[in-house]
């Protein structure tokens, strides 16, 4: 039985195929056979290449905002979700004195994931409309959001257990989502849920793609938010 040159002298072109005794019959109008394949047809590429693989198998990817020697990795789908987001940044880059995001929250996460997420943000130099620092005792709260919102790049909702609570009893948090839903320029980030929870209690958020803290640690999301509005 014929064996296969391969090992030996490779078979990374057509004729080196069709030279190898045990190959050249499996070949099809002069290309190599399915089983005859080079190493170098996968890459490997490193954080952030296109073509190499993480996250379960999802392609990564440069999304064009992402300057040169970045070290932050996306995935195909997070450069489908967040190109739209980033084109209406662009957009609206002329308009002054914008934050960069507004982050809409559930109450109940004023002092835990909602301050986490806002510290990081800021620690990469990212402004953001936050309630808790932002509407001063006594302020008119719905007054202050609707301004929040107006002066701001891009909107985050925060999607945790107690903000899918707040929108079933259609609490200040809805008012905010509701603003936020008639522009392009929104980014859900759910943390400790599921899309499939998120729909079940508004189908029209869940209908969004954003970023899911379980896939991706709430550290690099900040970091992937920093980059997206940065001009």
């Amino acid at each position: 039985m014929a064996r296969c040159t391969a090992p030996s002298n490779g078979h990374r072109t057509a004729s080196g195929a069709a030279a190898c005794p045990a190959c050249s019959s499996r070949s099809y109008g002069g290309s190599p056979s399915p089983s005859s394949y080079s190493p170098s047809s996968y890459s490997s590429g490193g954080s952030g290449t296109s073509g190499s693989r993480s996250n379960g198998g999802s392609r990564t990817a440069r999304p064009r905002w992402s300057k040169p020697g970045s070290s932050v990795v996306y995935t195909s789908s997070d450069v489908r979700t967040l190109t739209p987001v980033r084109q209406n940044v662009e957009k609206r880059a002329s308009k002054p004195d914008l934050r960069d995001v507004f982050l809409c929250h559930a109450w109940d996460d004023r002092k835990g994931v909602a301050k986490e997420l806002h510290d990081l943000l800021e620690s990469l130099g990212v402004s953001v409309w936050f309630s808790e620092k932002d509407v001063l005792l006594g302020s008119n709260l719905l007054r202050e959001i609707d301004k929040g919102l107006v002066k701001s790049r891009i909107g985050i909702v925060l999607v945790t257990p107690s903000f899918l609570s707040r929108i079933a009893g259609e609490g200040i948090a809805d008012t905010e989502l509701s603003a936020l839903l008639a522009t392009d320029l929104l980014v859900p980030i759910v943390h400790d849920t599921t899309y499939d929870d998120l729909r079940e209690v508004s189908p029209l958020l869940g209908s969004r793609s954003g970023l899911d803290t379980a896939e991706d640690p709430i550290k690099n999301v900040a970091a992937k938010l920093a980059e997206l509005v940065a001009l």
